[in-house]
C-alpha cells in the first residue's frame, strides 16, 4: 500500500500543478477571507475539472467550517478546505459488499479507456486474495477484445467463459453464469461492449443480458462497475452520466490517473453522480489498481504527509473484506 501510494502521489503531480499550487497562492497571496478569496478558489477548483457542482458544494461546506471555528486568515482554511473535499469522496465498508458474497460484476465502459485491462487486473487481484473467479467475454463486437481478455486470464491464472467474434453477448453470459454456479465461482467478471453511437442497441444488450442473470439467479448480488479514463477529465462525467441511462452503476473504475492533469474528476463525478469511486488504476502493472481510499487520494494530492501507520490500517481494512463466502444452491 505504502509503494501504492508513493506511484499515486507521484501521478498526481500535473494535477497538484494545476489545482493545489493555484489554491496555495490564493492562501499567500490574500490576507482575509472575502468574496475575492472565496471567487478566486471557485475559479481554480472548477478550472481544475473538478466541476462546477462539486465546487460550490465544497465551497458551501467550507464557509460553514469557516464560521464555525471563527477561522480569520485564509492560510487557515488549507486543512478545513482538505477535510471538506475529503468529505465529498466517501466510500464506506458496504460499498465493497460485492465482495464478501458471490457476485456478478458488470464492467461497463467505453471503448479505450482500459476496460479489457481493469477487467485483468481485478481478476488477478482477487485469485491472489483467494477468491475463485471468472471472465465472461461478452464483447463480442469489438475486434481483439476477446483474445486480450484470454491473455490476461492466462495472466491471471483464471477461467474464461468466451464465444466467437460476432456471437449474441448474452448467450456469453448466459454460459458463464452457469459455469460460474456449477464451480461455485465467487466473483464473475463480465465485459460487455463499450460503442456508445447507438444507445437504444447498448441499452437493449445490458438489459437482455441482466434479464437473463435475474430470471436464473434473482438472489445474487449485482455490482456494475463502470470504468472511466481519468486523462479525459469532464468527458469521462459526459460518459458516466450516458451509461446511468442505460444501466443503474454501483461503481467507478478510474484509470490513466497517473500522469493527468485532470485529477480533479475524481471529486466531480461523486459529487455529481453520488456514485462512489471503487477502484483507482496509476500504471499498466497487476498492482497499479487498488480499492480506492479517498484520504489517500486527497493526501496525495495536496502532498499531506502520512505515517505508515495510517497506511498499514488501510492495508488491514481491506484485508478484512478477504472473507470466505459460498455460492447459493
Amino acid at each position: 500500500m505504502a509503494n501504492f501510494f508513493a506511484k499515486l502521489k507521484e501521478g498526481l503531480t500535473k494535477t497538484r500543478d494545476n489545482i493545489v499550487s493555484g489554491i496555495e497562492d490564493v492562501f499567500s497571496t490574500h490576507d482575509k477571507i472575502d468574496d475575492d478569496f472565496y471567487e478566486e478558489l471557485e475559479e481554480i477548483l472548477v478550472m481544475g475539472d473538478v466541476g462546477i457542482h462539486a465546487t460550490e458544494k465544497i465551497l458551501d461546506e467550507l464557509k460553514k467550517s469557516v464560521k464555525e471555528n471563527h477561522i480569520k486568515r485564509p492560510d487557515e482554511c488549507r486543512d478545513y478546505l482538505i477535510q471538506v473535499i475529503k468529505d465529498q469522496m466517501k466510500v464506506t465498508e458496504e460499498d465493497y459488499d460485492f465482495l464478501n458474497q458471490p457476485s456478478i460484476v458488470m464492467v461497463i465502459g467505453v471503448n479505450g479507456v482500459g476496460k479489457t485491462t481493469t477487467i485483468g487486473k481485478l481478476a488477478a487481484i482477487y485469485r491472489n486474495k483467494g477468491k475463485k473467479v471468472l471472465i465472461a467475454a461478452a464483447d463480442t463486437f469489438r475486434a481483439a477484445a476477446t483474445e486480450q481478455l484470454e491473455e490476461w486470464a492466462k495472466r491471471a491464472e483464471v477461467d474464461i467463459i468466451k464465444a466467437g467474434e460476432g456471437a449474441d453477448p448474452s448467450s456469453v453470459i448466459y454460459d458463464a453464469v452457469n459455469a460460474a454456479r456449477a464451480r461455485h465461482i465467487d466473483v464473475l467478471l463480465c465485459d460487455t461492449a463499450g460503442r456508445l453511437h447507438n444507445k437504444k442497441n447498448l441499452m437493449n444488450e445490458l438489459e437482455k443480458m441482466n434479464r437473463i442473470i435475474d430470471k436464473n439467479y434473482p438472489d445474487i448480488k449485482r455490482e456494475n462497475l463502470i470504468v472511466l479514463d481519468g486523462t479525459t477529465g469532464q468527458n469521462a462525467l459526459v460518459q458516466a452520466k450516458e451509461f446511468s441511462d442505460v444501466a443503474p452503476l454501483s461503481g467507478i473504475v478510474l484509470t490513466k490517473m497517473d500522469g493527468t492533469a485532470k485529477g480533479g474528476i475524481a471529486v466531480a463525478i461523486q459529487s455529481e453522480l453520488n456514485i462512489p469511486v471503487k477502484f483507482i488504476g496509476v500504471g499498466e502493472g497487476i498492482e497499479d489498481l487498488q480499492e480506492f481510499d479517498p484520504d489517500a487520494f486527497v493526501n496525495a494530492l495536496f502532498d499531506v504527509k502520512v505515517d505508515e501507520d495510517s497506511e498499514d490500517q488501510v492495508t488491514e481494512v481491506q484485508a478484512d473484506r478477504d472473507t470466505e463466502f459460498h455460492w447459493p444452491d
